[in-house]
């Protein structure tokens, strides 16, 4: 593993929009990324992996986004992880393509640009180690 690379978890149950967006990320040389299809198996991974950003669903089967990034936050094995909702069940007049913060997240509506996606994740990994 490059340390140089920060870590990027993305979890999402559509298991193709999950990995075009690691392959997407990765080909950028700047990320090394996990990919999480079932939402119940993101708090053992993310303790895991340590990821720098969670990039995160909103609707998801058994578990809902919202209540995952709780579970995230609660964990005493993990550092404060920022948390990007990205979500296609928002509307353009309720989130703009830029994405915006509410509720202390930050929250991208799908689908995004790759270029996009990189400024968000940049601006949440500037702070952190690699």
């Amino acid at each position: 593993m490059n340390s140089l690379r920060h870590r990027i978890m993305v979890v999402d149950d559509d298991r193709v929009f999950s990995r075009i967006v690691r392959l997407s990320l990765e080909r950028t040389g700047q990320y090394e990324v996990r990919e999480v299809n079932q939402a119940q198996h993101t708090l053992d991974e993310a303790e895991e992996f340590l990821p720098h950003v969670i990039l995160l669903d909103v609707m998801m089967p058994g578990l809902d986004g919202g209540e995952v990034a709780k579970r995230i936050e609660a964990s005493r094995k993990l550092p404060k992880i920022p948390i990007v909702f990205l979500t296609a069940a928002i509307s353009e007049n309720e989130v703009p393509q830029d994405g915006m913060e509410r509720g202390g997240y930050w929250f991208l509506r799908k689908p995004v640009s790759l270029r996009r996606l990189v400024q968000c994740l940049e601006s949440h990994v500037a702070a952190v180690p690699a």
